[in-house]
């Protein structure tokens, strides 16, 4: 042994010495422009061999994610002989997926960081399930935490890098974990909690135009979510056992937090950042904004009635601001027409919800005065709409519409009310005033033909209620009697706006002089003939006949 020994002492002398003199030749060897190319040991016409994978291919990373499962599993060994607390053993296997979610964080390579964020999904879900239903080691509440601190944990270890794989990874483990535990534990406030911050973290990313796709996949589940909870929680106890019982304010404040997530975000893309809005968030906000809303109204008929119309009116005057001052309605033209929309839907909406039907006519009335007024002066039609579709409302409310009907076809009702005639004159006035839009673009004439249409048929209505009252002075008048006078008040109508719509230059009274003379036809067919005698029906034929040979005629006289 000690001449072996002594052996390789002199060998391992013998080379460093050989090391210094090879070092010492090549300093002062001059230095050559020469590539010494590697010579292959391998023969020129050999075949190539096929190419295993390298240490960062893809079976070393599948390797590695397994044995992250297998470490999950040993841990549900460890759990399940009952050597430590199932409480250690949870936050220890809580942490062990932890570390998987920062090493998928901080792997360099879409694959490794994919399949590790995975493993990290993988390790944390079955074992939250788990916990949560079978052993029920951790309440609901700390589920949903656990499952909210995961996907926010995801989305700032993401950012930096913009690891799009451990966002949806993440997200799509939280909507599958949340929904699943909300059905089969039947505790549906945490779940529908961590689902609202899974929505946060994805309108978070998408307003800075980041992972914008992960709404379509968060959104539907949330609102499933939060419909869910209404309609459980709505129907009486007997009804819903195995369901905890869940406060008001708690009810209220889910749905209202999930619109106020989307609304948040629809305002910020649309007026800080003027992107153009989507109609997937069109869709989310009205959505939203729904359920937020019968929320209100059924767990708090009477309060949530006036604090609902309230936020309506308060959104709608913000959403006309929003219109009318912030968007150009050229550049921006969808923003502006989807909040214009927005702000009249909020003022019906507030305006039923606040105020009795009587009120509701007189204030709908007086908008669409101001909305006409408005439209005219600022020479935009989208005041000029909403203004005929407030007057539209309001003679429903008021129940024009339903005596015009029967004033004009049918058994002639009894008289109505004067709110009737104020919403009847401000048609007439709004369309006096609101028919200035000289263009010929399809949307000003069907704005000018819409509004002639609701005023003459207020005229219409005014004149034959009249015409009836005077005859019922001397006589009563029977069902042939009116009906002669409605043929001889619409066939003398339809003269009268073929005449000025002629010499006003208003086709769009000309219009409806021809829709008048149609509608003279289908009551000569239904109301007429039927039921009246030979003497009324040979006067309505004649003035029928009278009107048709006229109307053409004066309507081109103008010409």
């Amino acid at each position: 042994m000690d001449e072996l020994s002594h052996a390789i002492a002199r060998l391992d002398a013998r080379l460093e010495s050989l090391e210094r003199r090879i070092l010492a030749l090549e300093a002062c060897a001059p230095r050559s422009n020469v590539v010494v190319l590697p010579v292959s040991s391998q023969p020129a016409n050999a075949p190539h061999e096929f190419a295993l994978p390298q240490a960062g291919g893809f079976f070393p990373i599948a390797g590695k994610a397994m044995l992250g499962i297998a470490g999950a599993y040993l841990l549900r060994a460890v759990a399940e002989s009952g050597s430590f607390p199932m409480l250690a053993i949870a936050v220890l296997a809580m942490a062990y997926a932890a570390a998987w979610l920062v090493w998928a964080a901080r792997t360099p390579g879409s694959l490794a960081s994919t399949a590790y964020a995975a493993t990290s999904a993988l390790i944390l879900v079955p074992m939250l399930g788990e916990l949560t239903l079978r052993s029920q080691v951790l309440p609901a509440p700390a589920t949903a935490a656990l499952l909210s601190a995961f996907v926010s944990a995801a989305l700032l270890l993401a950012w930096k890098r913009n690891l799009t794989s451990l966002v949806w990874i993440a997200e799509v483990a939280t909507v599958f974990a949340a929904l699943s535990l909300l059905i089969l534990s039947h505790d549906l406030v945490p779940y529908t909690a961590a689902l609202l911050v899974a929505a946060a973290v994805s309108e978070i990313a998408a307003a800075t135009d980041r992972w914008r796709r992960l709404r379509f996949l968060v959104a539907p589940a949330a609102d499933i979510a939060a419909a869910i909870l209404i309609y459980i929680h709505s129907l009486p106890e007997t009804s819903r056992p195995g369901y905890a019982t869940v406060s008001n304010s708690v009810l209220l404040a889910l749905p209202s937090a999930l619109f106020f997530i989307y609304g948040a975000s629809f305002a910020w893309r649309t007026i800080w950042r003027r992107r153009q809005t989507t109609f997937f968030e069109i869709a989310q906000s009205i959505i939203t904004f729904t359920l937020a809303l019968f929320t209100w109204l059924w767990f708090y008929p009477a309060a949530g009635r006036f604090g609902a119309g309230a936020f309506c009116w308060l959104l709608c005057a913000a959403c006309y601001a929003a219109a009318f001052v912030v968007f150009d309605r050229i550049a921006e033209q969808r923003n502006y027409h989807v909040y214009a929309t927005y702000s009249a839907a909020l003022l019906l909406a507030g305006s039923f919800l606040l105020l009795p039907s009587f009120y509701v006519a007189l204030f709908l009335t007086a908008c669409s005065v101001v909305a006409t007024l408005v439209g005219l002066k600022v020479s935009r039609l989208t005041p000029e709409f909403h203004g005929l579709l407030y007057l539209t409302v309001a003679a429903y409310a008021c129940g024009l519409l339903q005596y015009a009907g029967q004033a004009l076809a049918g058994t002639f009702p009894t008289a109505p009310g004067w709110s009737v005639w104020i919403v009847a004159i401000a048609a007439v006035f709004c369309y006096a005033i609101g028919g200035r839009f000289a263009g010929e673009r399809w949307n000003e004439r069907l704005l000018r033909l819409l509004a002639a249409i609701l005023a003459v048929s207020a005229v219409a209505t005014f004149l034959v209620s009249c015409m009836v009252w005077l005859a019922a002075i001397g006589m009563t008048p029977g069902a042939s009697h009116v009906a002669v006078i409605r043929t001889l008040i619409t066939c003398g109508l339809s003269l009268a706006l073929a005449a000025l719509g002629s010499r006003w230059k208003r086709n769009e009274l000309v219009w409806t002089a021809y829709g008048t003379l149609a509608l003279v036809s289908a009551k000569l067919l239904f109301e007429d003939l039927p039921h009246g005698h030979s003497g009324s029906i040979a006067i309505s034929i004649s003035l029928y006949a009278l009107a048709l040979i006229m109307v053409p005629r004066v309507a081109r006289m103008g010409r």
